[in-house]
């Protein structure tokens, strides 16, 4: 599974919600028209943990119902892109039958994601998808391991390895060539030659 948002608290009151974007293809992967699946690990605040089935391959998922009152709220195994944004550098997207900010609410820290198996691979071999990243292990050019990547974060300036520490905690990394000079996908390593003190951020 390629992750490639998380929701973020509603914005407005018609049931828009702001995305951390975790994919360098956001025009792409939030088209309208878009089945995304919702994946657990991440429960919304006012949910229930529980996940509704899912449809059948091809078929339209039924849009996420409100919740009666008293009934806790279930995130749909898919959603609908209807509309994406771009706003104050921000995207906010709008879900085929999230129509209030109730049910917006409901959808806050889902994760969305798509099925990495139908995710071509970039054809510039200096890129690479975030999941081919995920959970490779970070070492330094002498061979010192400093941990894996948790994730890729999709800043303005440049994307960041989150780096998930041998000891515990975390760093950023920018992605670039300098700091980063090598992906060995085949080896399950990505080569880090930081600057003094970045580790420490």
């Amino acid at each position: 599974m390629l992750i490639v948002g998380r929701i973020g608290k509603p914005h407005g009151i018609r049931g828009e919600v702001t995305v951390e974007v975790r994919t360098d293809e956001p025009e792409a992967r939030f088209a309208p028209g878009m089945v995304l699946n919702t994946v657990p690990g991440a429960p919304p605040r006012s949910a229930s943990g529980d996940r509704a089935p899912r449809t059948e391959p091809g078929a339209v998922p039924p849009p996420p119902a409100a919740p009666e009152q008293g009934q806790p709220f279930r995130v749909p195994a898919e959603l609908v892109v209807e509309s994406a944004r771009w706003h104050q550098g921000r995207m906010l997207v709008a879900f085929e039958g999230v129509a209030d900010r109730d049910v917006a609410e409901a959808l806050r820290g889902t994760l969305l994601g798509v099925d990495s198996a139908g995710v071509a691979p970039p054809e510039d071999p200096e890129e690479f998808h975030d999941h081919q990243l995920v959970g490779l292990a970070v070492v330094t050019p002498d061979g010192d391991r400093l941990g894996e990547v948790a994730r890729i974060d999709h800043a303005p300036a440049s994307d960041l390895l989150v780096l998930r520490r041998a000891e515990g905690g975390t760093a950023l990394i920018p992605f670039v060539k300098a700091i980063v000079p090598e992906v060995d996908l085949a080896g399950g390593r990505v080569v880090v030659d930081p600057p003094a003190g970045l580790l420490d951020l």
